[in-house]
């Protein structure tokens, strides 16, 4: 039904889409729009401003590690709290870390500083990453859960291309890329998370879940995810290797800036371009992979993003950089789709226990990868880290064919 929900006339279908989804998912929307403005402000610049305070590549990936460890203490309980307390308390807790380390991210003078910042962010990120797609799958019917989220991702996904080119004018009038070009930034992120939360407050109301069940015990729940799921723990392989370019990318501008020689603009453009692709395509994903299936989608798809590493490697140009981060899209887009075969893998209500599995082994992804990004750039060179992701997608892949298309519910 999603399908034909968004065929013809997408403006007008899609409003008829939301408008039947329950409220959670209207506000779920509402805050995204407003957080993805706020964090898309920064993310491009986040790397630089930390070497811009004195930080070495080494060091970077140490501090990025930082916000790992703690995400990875608290992944367990997030999905179990949130099924045990609800959804709207787990993000209001979210988003009230996320503001305090945005403000530590501009009060910061030197680089150590920003390790607390990120691991109040990174902690931040974690729950609401565990949270949201608890939200669709609560919400969406699995007929259309991969076009819903997708569309989701079309519809907030506007702020994400434009927010980038406005950081840029704002860090080439706050003096270029420095330290104080960069600040300002961080700053008009406490506003927006700021009126992200108040939105989750006011609008959001838990999701109502068809057929109910009384959620488990912690971990009765980790116990019943291990032995009611479908390949779960080949799943969760596969699933570590997808994200491992999510915690090593702070490396791909810190390459364009420092290997390529790009400007704050060109920075910029990469980030907008990725988003825009998601802007475009997230609906067709979503279409494609409830259609013909979802591990070709995701197949493609990763094709295509280690096509983008490539391009940035052996870039000649600016127009290459940007065309690399464009390509760089088709990962979000698997992530997306990844997600949206939860629903088959396991019952519903273990979805919160699920989930917080999953943050586990983000966590730990988000506490190595990192720092080995920062061996690997120092040790063999910046290229190697580009030269790593790659491989990892590759045996992502291969490792994906091994599960049956009958499991992944294509």
């Amino acid at each position: 039904m999603g399908a034909e929900i968004l065929m013809a006339n997408p403006v007008q279908r899609g409003i008829q889409f939301v408008k039947r989804q329950q409220r959670a998912f209207k506000a779920n929307m509402a805050r995204l729009l407003v957080s993805n403005f706020s964090i898309s402000l920064t993310q491009q610049y986040q790397s630089i401003y930390i070497t811009e305070l004195g930080a070495t590549p080494v060091e970077l990936g140490f501090v990025m590690s930082l916000g790992g460890v703690a995400s990875t203490l608290i992944s367990i309980p997030i999905g179990w709290l949130a099924d045990r307390y609800g959804i709207k308390k787990m993000l209001l807790a979210g988003f009230s870390i996320a503001i305090v380390g945005y403000a530590i991210f501009g009060l910061a003078f030197q680089w150590q500083t920003t390790a607390l910042a990120l691991v109040a962010t990174t902690l931040a990120w974690q729950i609401t990453r565990t949270v949201c797609p608890m939200i669709c799958g609560a919400t969406l019917a699995s007929s259309e859960r991969a076009t819903g989220m997708q569309f989701c991702d079309t519809a907030t996904a506007f702020p994400r291309f434009i927010a980038p080119i406005i950081g840029a004018y704002i860090i080439t009038r706050f003096g270029g890329i420095s330290v104080e070009g960069i600040r300002p930034l961080f700053w008009l992120g406490v506003a927006g998370l700021f009126i992200a939360t108040l939105i989750i407050l006011r609008f959001f109301v838990d999701p109502i879940r068809h057929e109910e069940k009384e959620p488990p015990q912690l971990l009765e729940g980790l116990r019943r995810v291990l032995d009611e799921g479908v390949m779960v723990k080949r799943w969760i392989a596969q699933s570590v290797l997808s994200v491992l370019p999510v915690f090593m990318s702070i490396y791909v501008p810190l390459y364009a800036r420092e290997v390529k020689g790009a400007s704050q603009y060109t920075l910029g453009l990469m980030d907008s371009a990725y988003w825009l692709l998601i802007f475009l395509l997230a609906i067709p994903t979503g279409l494609a992979a409830d259609r013909i299936g979802k591990k070709k989608v995701i197949n493609l798809l990763t094709a295509i993003y280690c096509v983008s590493l490539l391009l940035l490697v052996y870039a000649p140009s600016d127009a290459v950089l940007i065309a690399s981060g464009l390509l760089s899209g088709c990962l979000w887009l698997t992530l997306v789709t990844q997600v949206s075969i939860w629903g088959d893998l396991i019952p519903m209500e273990l979805f919160g226990s699920w989930s917080g599995l999953m943050g586990l082994f983000r966590g730990l992804a988000n506490i190595f990868s990192p720092i080995l990004g920062g061996l690997l750039w120092n040790s063999f060179g910046p290229e190697y880290v580009m030269y790593f992701l790659v491989a990892t997608q590759v045996a992502r892949v291969l490792i994906l064919a091994t599960i049956p298309s009958s499991v992944t519910g294509d």
